[in-house]
């Protein structure tokens, strides 16, 4: 999967396409070579960034400390750095949620 990519270090590098102000804050499928997630948050002072960090964070069940901001801070095309996430949960980002 292009859009995953595991490190030799166990962390895993996901390249995320983002929609900031959707309706709601959920995955959507895959977007080209990346993860498209859909945020409800606004693109404003780093709102949608925080978000982004919580839902993964809780979808990965891990700390929002364990998961870096790695480019793309400013952009819908963003690199994350997650650490401590099992293997089957991030492969679940990949299945789109029901609306």
């Amino acid at each position: 999967m292009s859009w995953l990519q595991y490190q030799p270090d166990g962390s895993a590098i996901l390249t995320l396409h983002i929609q900031p102000g959707a309706r709601k804050t959920g995955l959507a499928g895959l977007h080209g070579e990346a993860l498209k997630i859909r945020l409800a948050a606004p693109p404003v002072d780093g709102k949608a960034n925080q978000a982004l960090i919580a839902f993964l964070a809780e979808r990965l069940a891990v700390p929002r400390a364990q998961i870096s901001l790695l480019s793309g801070a400013s952009s819908r095309s963003k690199r994350i750095q997650v650490e401590g996430a099992s293997n089957d949960a991030l492969l679940a980002l990949a299945r789109p949620e029901a609306d």
